[in-house]
């Protein structure tokens, strides 16, 4: 039996649907009690801020969001794109016969495109191509791939690529992560992913909040069912919600992992990686009794060596594969040239699938040894779930499943997105019968009705949180500032104006 109902009706018609519960909104005030008075009417005052961080961040970083959808329900697909747009480069008409030396393959690629030879990467699989990638100059961080049949050393054409991509998966991986607009563009990008993770957290106690209502009504799982009986706004907010809620999960992480490869949230990662000592280990590509060069290294996306101070880079590989595949390096790999007349090659395990195998090893080619060795099963843990993280935003880690599964998450957050701004146009302040404004402001002095442990733990997390991830802590001051100003506008705006 219901003891609060906006229905005449006093029995329950079982045959249909219950209405939405009217059990009191989590952010309203308690009538039974004065405010500010007990710990209870202190934690409601909370309710009205989470709501308004919920939907004013969304509506600030959602623009943003529909394109990172789309642009990463693009790029998560990019390998079968490359295969359509790129297949006469990337495969060869006929498997015939055996390869050619891969010193071939490389003097083949040199005739066409001149340039310092950086990586060379032989076909993981019998129909692919050899990729040769040079360093050119004029290009920046960008380099030059020349794409050779194996069997003839026949040049199959020739694309300008960053790290790897194909162009058509550089320009993709540049949208998504800043729109082609440079540093606005990233610092955007980094914001929108800094206030995802707080957008989907109080998106969750609120549904939560809601979840609780329907004990004792029925199923638990009924909260993750959209509300077929409801109408208008109601509706829409049934579809917001329960998306969302399927959501969460693999939003926060994706959130999570985008941060850790951002401008600035990702060198307070870095930072706190180092204090922690586990940054993946780096191979030592120095010649035995000499000095590493200095500099070296790659960022998160990884890229080519610098220009080889090797004279003839063709001599060498052939040889230098053979030592590194009797090392234990199976499966596919990519081989780097020496930084200079003081370095050894290197040869890398590049499969990220899982489960994935990304052991290094250095050699040298005048004696034909390996120097040294750096084994995924070494790397520390942090580290392998920052890779492991990458690969799975990518849609990498896990193939075809993978890739599904973060094109089903990009359409739910296009939807939630949609519903997210129908739910505002319902209830949009222009409206007659618009029955209140989303997101009461909390009351002054609120705060300090809150239990002093939850402060003096809440108070230093936040500042945490903001030195972790500055573009969250400089748009939350910003935020709270232009709130703040705006009530205390609407304050005065509305006070008496008698004398007495």
């Amino acid at each position: 039996m219901s003891t609060t109902s906006d229905s005449p009706s006093t029995k329950p018609d079982r045959d249909r649907p219950a209405p939405e519960p009217a059990a009191p909104d989590p952010a309203a005030p308690d009538p039974a009690a004065h405010p500010g008075t007990t710990r209870r009417s202190a934690r409601r005052e909370v309710w009205p801020l989470v709501r308004r961080l919920h939907f004013y961040a969304g509506v600030f970083v959602a623009p943003f969001l529909a394109l990172a959808a789309l642009t990463g329900l693009a790029y998560a697909f990019t390998p079968q794109f490359d295969a359509v747009v790129y297949s006469d480069e990337l495969r060869v008409d006929r498997v015939a016969g055996a390869r050619l030396p891969l010193a071939d393959q490389v003097r083949a690629a040199m005739a066409v495109q001149p340039g310092a030879v950086a990586t060379i990467v032989p076909p993981a699989e019998a129909d692919a191509s050899t990729q040769v990638v040079l360093s050119v100059p004029g290009l920046g961080e960008k380099d030059r791939t020349v794409y050779v049949d194996p069997y003839t050393g026949r040049v199959l054409g020739v694309h300008t690529t960053w790290s790897g991509s194909t162009p058509m998966t550089a320009w993709l991986d540049e949208l998504h992560r800043s729109l082609h607009l440079g540093t606005p563009g990233r610092l955007y990008s980094e914001t929108a992913a800094s206030w995802l993770w707080v957008i989907v957290t109080a998106g969750a106690l609120m549904w939560l909040g809601r979840r609780r209502h329907y004990r004792g009504r029925g199923p638990s799982l009924r909260a993750f069912r959209f509300d077929r009986s409801a109408k208008g706004v109601r509706r829409t907010r049934s579809r917001h919600a329960v998306t969302g809620a399927w959501l969460a999960g693999i939003l926060l992480f994706l959130s999570a992992t985008g941060l850790t490869w951002s401008d600035h949230a990702g060198a307070r990662f870095d930072t706190a990686q180092e204090k922690l000592r586990s940054t993946a280990p780096k191979l030592d590509t120095a010649r035995p009794g000499t000095t590493p060069a200095p500099g070296g290294g790659g960022g998160h996306h990884g890229g080519g060596s610098a220009p080889s101070g090797t004279a003839d880079p063709a001599a060498d590989v052939d040889a230098v594969l053979a030592t590194a595949r009797g090392a234990g390096m199976a499966g596919p790999v990519e081989i780097s040239t020496p930084e200079d007349a003081r370095g050894v090659w290197s040869v890398a395990q590049v499969d990220n699938r899982w489960p994935v195998h990304r052991d290094k090893v250095a050699v040298d080619a005048s004696t034909g040894r390996v120097t040294d060795r750096v084994t995924w099963a070494e790397t520390p843990w942090l580290a392998k779930l920052s890779s492991l993280g990458i690969q799975f935003h990518m849609g990498r880690l896990f193939g075809l499943a993978n890739q599904i599964l973060l094109g089903a998450a990009a359409l739910g957050l296009l939807g939630v997105i949609f519903w997210g701004y129908r739910m505002w146009w319902q209830r949009r302040p222009t409206r007659a019968d618009r029955r209140a404004s989303f997101g009461r402001p909390p009351a002054r002095g609120a705060w300090r009705d809150l239990p002093r442990p939850l402060l003096l733990l809440g108070v230093p997390a936040v500042l945490l949180v903001g030195w972790a991830v500055p573009m969250l802590g400089i748009t939350l001051v910003a935020f709270l500032t232009i709130d703040g100003l705006l009530g205390a506008w609407r304050r005065r705006r509305t006070a008496p104006t008698g004398t007495g």
